[in-house]
């Protein structure tokens, strides 16, 4: 991890579960990382916690559902703290609908972060990269469901909203490459992760269901650390994540 101290990381859902993690071990290691979540308390009371670590943690408010607020966030992000190395997208939600029956404005929010936000903040991170002549990485927080569906309560578009991130890995490796630039683009994909809110923030029945030994925030960050360890000639493309004995 020496090449990425004092170095910019973006983290986006920071504020909670897997992204406040990620965070919190990247400032441990001595990167500048601004996380961008909704909830600017919480964001920063974290900040204020990591103060001993020899990184920094910023906080800067989106709502990755806007576009426009995505846009403006990379533009303050470039103006006040400077380019950008890594881009870790782990801000996703979980919309507690159906198909059948489904809430249509559910479904777009969920394509709305999972997708075209990812999309968006994986656009401005590139740019800053190239712009400034930077070997970054991109990290994509998918899920094991962005390979194949699994029969859990409500999954209605989560499934394919995660298959979305799959084949985005893929195109923005190909598109990168075909550039001549030399980022990294990975996909993490976690089962069932306890300590995340994201089932609680819906209202799903997921919420009352007992993980048992579900992954946690920690395992999810380690993963992010073992990819960004990696010497620059090696590209982890993909890292399906789960418990021992488990298919979820």
């Amino acid at each position: 991890m020496e090449r990425w101290i004092g170095k910019l990381a973006v983290v986006t859902g920071a504020s909670s579960g897997i992204g406040a993690s990620i965070a919190e071990h990247l400032v441990q290691r001595g990167l500048r990382v601004v996380g961008l979540s909704r909830r600017m308390e919480r964001m920063e009371n974290l900040a204020e916690r990591l103060q001993i670590h020899s990184g920094t943690l910023y906080g800067i408010q989106v709502d990755m559902t806007k576009t426009d607020d995505i846009i403006r966030a990379f533009e303050r992000i470039e103006r006040e703290y400077g380019p950008i190395h890594i881009l870790v997208n782990s801000a996703g939600i979980f919309a507690n609908t159906s198909l059948i029956d489904g809430d249509i404005k559910k479904w777009r929010d969920t394509f709305e972060v999972n997708v075209l936000g990812l999309c968006t903040a994986t656009k401005e991170s590139v740019a800053s990269m190239m712009k400034h002549n930077i070997d970054g990485h991109i990290i994509h927080l998918n899920s094991v469901v962005g390979h194949r569906p699994v029969d859990f309560l409500g999954e209605n578009v989560y499934p394919a909203s995660k298959h979305a991130v799959t084949a985005l890995t893929n195109s923005w490796r190909n598109e990168l490459v075909k550039k001549g630039t030399k980022i990294k683009v990975t996909s993490i994909s976690p089962g069932l992760v306890k300590n995340t809110e994201i089932f609680e923030a819906s209202g799903s029945e997921m919420a009352n269901v007992d993980f048992g030994e579900a992954l946690t925030p920690k395992d999810i960050s380690e993963a992010v650390l073992y990819v960004l360890n990696t010497p620059p000639h090696v590209q982890v493309h993909d890292i399906i994540l789960r418990t021992t004995g488990s298919d979820v």
